[in-house]
């Protein structure tokens, strides 16, 4: 009596156990036997130019699932879906036989043909609705926007820095079922929405990168060359109107080489993975070189703040300098004679920048680097962004400061540059360049607004004003010549970089150029590597910039001026 007294105890405190505090854990598990789920995809949210140009949308399309329990005629279901979906027979057996709660077909069903298999009526079949991207003009700032996976997360670009905005929450369907998985008759579906993600609005502007790819793409056949990359920005707050990194990709179909891809002997021996990568690769900010002359603008700026030159210091290029055991030569190989620094830097003179660059001594030239961003990253919103590959201060030597000062042996990305040079020319604001402006829901009841950091570069305004004269002269009268264009006032600068190794006989041409000069309202950057044929980047980069800034100030509402305003030099 007493042994069943206390089993019969022990027992109902167990079950009052199982029926009140446990009751919620139980009630899950019971649930979680006699509910299937089935996930409704989230719209991904959609990106924009800065004007409401859709960049990257979605298309409706289907995947199709089958319930193993809930199929009356297998053989049908598998005849069907094989047919329509021109898969192997075998594949699909495969799959509708195997004996699980629930089995996917085929995602990314365009939707007419979803439609059709749901006319069937096929028991054990469900047609549910799902979304692909899809990127209206294919090739456009591929490398900038980038692109979704299957499972329509980002994998490159934009798409996968603002992930957690576009990316939206599933909703569910929840359907109940018998022991045998059977669907219960008189039973009303439960569904859960989704919620779509935010849609980007970013600085783009479609007319400008259409335009500015054009060019790029005219170029990169016209030179034969390996690449052509060019960024067009603010320079006031650091929005990047285009970024063009030719050859690009189609964004429809990014596991798809490309010619250039195909054709290049030195991807032959990778992996196709290693080649996709390549292919993906955005130069402007992924790969840094050598800057060449452009570089000479930070020289300039290092030296004027320290006082160490003036622009009526005289120098004397005979077409060379030897700096210890090294005869280092001028691009004018038999020199420029006497000279101003004004003049040496209007015919981007390399003599006279070591003598400047030995003046200013290597601490003073890694103070203004450092001021001006160079031994940063630019702070970009892209994934997988360089930095600068510098010379350690304690090791460098007479050579090495002599070429550190005309822009050579270090290597920085085009953005790092242009970045740096916004600040020279805005005043000495170092900004970041970025792409997003806000994130904001279809409702528009979620606004998020994005901030990036500014800071002072410690540059003086007399010395900012300075420069961008100096830099209109360069374009007006010097090597940059060739970027006039009458009526705008455009300063600028060329470059001609040597690639590793130097006797290689492969260059890059550049060119940087902003407009207005006296009140920059955008700055752009030329980048062509390896022009077969002529390869300076006055005679090659700098008509290119001027073709882009021909269209791109009047469409940014920059007027023409009756003439040049006087300088104070």
């Amino acid at each position: 009596m007493w042994v069943f007294i206390v089993t019969a105890a022990a027992l109902l405190i167990w079950l009052i156990f199982l029926m009140i505090p446990q009751s919620g854990y139980y009630e899950q598990r019971a649930n979680d036997l006699h509910e299937r789920e089935r996930t409704i995809k989230a719209a991904r949210g959609r990106i924009f130019d800065r004007n409401g140009v859709i960049l990257a949308d979605n298309q409706s399309v289907c995947t199709i699932t089958v319930i193993h329990n809930q199929i009356t005629d297998p053989e049908k279901v598998i005849k069907v879906l094989s047919q329509e979906l021109d898969l192997d027979e075998e594949t699909v057996r495969k799959r509708v036989e195997k004996v699980s709660s629930i089995e996917r077909i085929l995602s990314n069903v365009p939707k007419a043909l979803g439609d059709r298999i749901r006319s069937y009526k096929l028991d054990g079949v469900n047609v549910d609705e799902d979304y692909s991207r899809y990127y209206p003009y294919g090739t456009l700032a591929s490398k900038v926007l980038g692109f979704t996976g299957s499972d329509n997360q980002g994998i490159i670009g934009l798409e996968v820095k603002y992930d957690q905005y576009l990316q939206g929450t599933e909703g569910l369907i929840l359907t109940t079922t018998d022991v045998r998985g059977l669907e219960v008759d008189n039973t009303a579906e439960k569904r859960v929405d989704p919620v779509d993600g935010l849609d980007l609005y970013t600085s783009i502007d479609y007319n400008i990168q259409a335009y500015a790819q054009q060019v790029a793409d005219r170029m990169l056949e016209q030179k034969e060359a390996k690449g052509v990359s060019i960024i067009l920005m603010d320079p006031q707050n650091g929005e990047i109107y285009a970024m063009v990194n030719a050859p690009e990709f189609d964004l429809n179909e990014p596991y798809t080489f490309t010619a250039a891809v195909t054709a290049d002997e030195n991807l032959a021996q990778l992996s196709d993975n290693d080649k996709l990568n390549q292919m993906w690769r955005n130069t402007s900010i992924n790969d840094t070189y050598e800057p060449g002359s452009t570089f000479k603008i930070i020289t300039a700026t290092a030296a004027l703040e320290e006082q160490v030159v003036s622009l009526n210091d005289t120098f004397v290029c005979p077409g060379f300098r030897v700096v210890k055991d090294r005869r280092i030569r001028c691009h004018k190989t038999v020199g420029h004679g006497t000279e101003t620094f004004l003049q040496g830097f209007m015919n981007s003179c390399n003599p006279v920048f070591m003598d400047v660059g030995a003046r200013v001594g290597i601490d003073g030239l890694y103070k203004y680097f450092n001021n001006l961003g160079l031994f940063e990253k630019t702070g970009v919103d892209l994934p997988g962004e360089s930095s600068s590959i510098m010379h350690d201060i304690n090791n460098v030597g007479e050579v090495e400061l002599a070429t550190i000062s005309f822009g050579q042996s270090f290597q920085i990305t085009p953005l790092q540059l242009l970045r740096a040079v916004s600040a020279v020319i805005n005043g000495g604001t170092l900004v970041t360049p970025h792409f997003g402006v806000k994130a904001v829901s279809a409702d528009l009841t979620q606004v998020e607004v994005f901030d990036y950091e500014t800071k002072a570069s410690g540059l003086s305004p007399a010395t900012c004003e300075t420069l961008k004269m100096m830099l209109e002269k360069v374009v007006a009268e010097g090597t940059g010549n060739k970027a006039y264009i009458e009526g705008y006032r455009i300063g600028g600068k060329t470059a001609t970089s040597q690639k590793l190794p130097r006797n290689s006989g492969k260059y890059i041409a550049s060119f940087l150029g902003f407009s207005p000069a006296d009140a920059p309202k955008v700055i752009g950057l030329i980048f062509i590597d390896e022009p077969v044929g002529t390869y300076y980047g006055g005679t090659v980069a700098a008509p290119v910039m001027k073709e882009i800034f021909e269209n791109v100030l009047p469409y940014l509402n920059i007027e023409k001026t009756a003439e040049a305003a006087e300088w104070e030099t």
